[in-house]
């Protein structure tokens, strides 16, 4: 597994051909699009790649139960007019449904002032009427005014009054603020309540009525993709009245298609390999099974064209990590148990049979660390059994576990340097990173040597050799004057800063022990209880006990899950990036035909 090679191609052709041109670049579908023109500046005229418009009008149709019976086949369907008539019975529905709760607001507000009949505007002399719902309690600031009023209605809580006005009052002048009535009787906005809610019955009927043709909207979905993705490369296409230009990049390996293709059309075709300015997307090689671990290490951040592949290791080690969190072969049987339980059913699609594969990873891994730690759902095997003689050691022993993780957290940073180092290789930075596994292989021999009796001059020696690299090799300035060589030197002290982040990145490493502990330390706990419950209580106890058993282990197991999965992609994402992957890439995304199921 590793990241494909890419090439620049630009293809050049007449005007005329550009839609063919398109069409059959995204017929081959290998070339990620680079747009050689600025998008348009309003923002709603900018081409989305996805059809989102026929996402939604799915959305809005699956939503409605129950759907009617399937149409499997329409020689007239199309798509495009049927998306467009769904989003068109969408934007009714809100909009009825906008004005259904207008009026029933309005109308809950003009309830309480009757049946009234606006008068005509000039037969008020100019004059208008402002209502209010006066608080009972503030009924005094009504014999404060200077204009007319008038109470109308009044209740326990309430007194509704009238104001006569040529211009609205001010809000401060009562304390309350005025209500908004309209200008429409309470008969008028009943009975136009009343069409609304007819025409929105109406709108849900159609909507129901669209359902049977969800089958064949989801099977051609993938048309309107490769619609929406032909428009937005149109927008990327340089042209003019006589001749268009497609650049993008391409997989080294699909190049003879792309040429053969302009030969044949007779478009010019230039290859150029990337210039060391350029930095292309990333694809990664994906190896049938290994689509869960392509997708984990995308997941977080797409690394860099010229970086490296961190798919394996990532893979390996979450595994390594999750087993460690669990820390419990019981656990881990019990998770794979589930796994063939549906093991038949995650075999569907390619993508599908690798998180298959992930789960057989993950649990058969904290099966196997689970027999080490000797731990069955927090029961240690009998001392003269088989299994205890696989029994290595015990999550409970502070000192090893914690050489343990700390000797894993230096491993497993050492190889993201070393791997670092390697795509830097024709770089002079390249040593920096090796100088980084030297400090942190020199402060692991200080730390175990004289517990070991061991001389601890090879560590401060690793940790010398570690200064020199880094302060003189960190820096990839290029060097144009001679107060350059100063600069760089300047660089290298302030990545030796680093020193104290190597240092707490590889204590982060704990975490394994302090999970994989406070997992065995809860199975231990309900187990306890458990039995003390049964002894408690005879007879009821046991049924006390099997509960506790059962609740007790599912709640531990539920949060070692949580756990596993969250500090074990941590330890990748955080510490192990960090030193392997620090330059982030762009994903490739191939202009490509999306196949119409049928």
């Amino acid at each position: 597994m590793s990241i494909v090679p890419l090439k620049k191609v630009t293809i050049c052709g007449l005007a005329r051909e550009k839609g063919v041109v398109l069409e059959h670049l995204q017929a081959l579908g290998c070339m990620h699009l680079l747009p050689l023109k600025a998008a348009p500046a309003e923002i709603e005229k900018v081409a989305s790649p996805h059809a989102a418009d026929a996402t939604k009008a799915l959305q809005f149709l699956t939503a409605v139960p129950p759907r009617r019976k399937q149409v499997r086949r329409d020689p007239d369907f199309d798509v495009a007019d049927f998306v467009e008539n769904v989003t068109a019975l969408r934007d009714s529905l809100r909009d009825a449904r906008d004005r259904r709760d207008f009026l029933q607001n309005r109308i809950a507000g003009v309830e309480p002032w009757g049946d009234i009949d606006f008068p005509p505007h000039a037969s008020l002399a100019g004059y208008r009427l402002w209502f209010y719902e006066v608080p009972v309690k503030h009924l005094d600031s009504l014999q404060a005014l200077d204009i007319p009023w008038q109470i109308v209605r009044r209740d326990h809580r309430v007194a509704y009054a009238i104001l006569i006005s040529k211009h609205e009052p001010a809000d401060t002048l009562l304390p309350v603020r005025r209500t908004h009535t309209g200008a429409l009787p309470l008969r008028e906005l009943r009975a136009r309540l009343e069409e609304t809610e007819i025409e929105i019955e109406d709108l849900l009927g159609q909507r129901q009525a669209l359902t049977r043709y969800i089958y064949l909207l989801s099977r051609n979905l993938a048309e309107a993709e490769n619609r929406a993705a032909l428009a937005h490369a149109e927008q990327q296409v340089l042209a003019d009245d006589a001749l268009i230009a497609v650049q993008g990049w391409v997989p080294a390996d699909t190049i003879p298609q792309i040429e053969a293709y302009a030969e044949e059309n007779s478009l010019a075709c230039l290859v150029e390999d990337p210039e060391p300015d350029e930095t292309p997307p990333t694809l990664v090689d994906q190896p049938q099974g290994m689509e869960a671990g392509t997708d984990l290490t995308m997941f977080y951040q797409v690394p860099n064209y010229r970086a490296w592949d961190p798919t394996w290791i990532l893979s390996a080690s979450f595994a390594v990590f999750f087993a460690m969190i669990l820390a419990d072969a019981g656990y881990g049987l019990v998770l794979l148990v589930g796994l063939m339980l549906f093991w038949r059913r995650l075999g569907t699609t390619p993508r599908a049979k690798g998180y298959r594969l992930l789960g057989l990873a993950l649990f058969g891994t904290t099966i196997a660390y689970g027999v080490m730690v000797g731990s069955y759902f927090g029961f240690s095997p009998p001392p003269d059994g088989f299994l205890a003689r696989l029994h290595l050691f015990s999550v409970d022993d502070f000192d090893t576990m914690m050489r343990l993780s700390i000797v894993i957290g230096v491993l497993h940073i050492g190889f993201a340097n070393a791997m670092a180092a390697y795509a830097k290789r024709h770089r002079r930075s390249a040593l920096s990173n090796l100088g980084w596994i030297a400090g942190l292989a020199g402060g692991l021999w200080l730390w175990l040597a004289p517990e070991n009796g061991l001389p601890t001059a090879p560590g401060s020696a690793l940790l010398a050799l570690a200064v020199i690299l880094i302060a003189g090799f960190s820096s990839d300035r290029p060097i144009t004057k001679p107060s350059d060589h100063a600069w760089r030197l300047l660089d290298g002290l302030q990545s030796l800063a680093g020193m104290m982040g190597a240092f707490g990145d590889v204590l982060s490493y704990m975490r394994l022990f302090a999970l994989g502990l406070a997992s065995a330390s809860l199975a231990i706990t309900f187990n306890d209880l458990a039995r003390d419950a049964v002894a408690a209580l005879p007879g009821l106890g046991l049924l006390a006990g099997g509960l506790i058993l059962l609740i007790g282990h599912a709640l531990n197991l539920g949060l070692s899950l949580m756990s596993g999965v969250v500090h074990g992609l941590r330890l990748n994402f955080i510490e192990f990036y960090k030193w392997g992957l620090p330059e982030e890439g762009t994903a490739f995304r191939a202009f490509a035909r999306k196949e119409v199921e049928l």
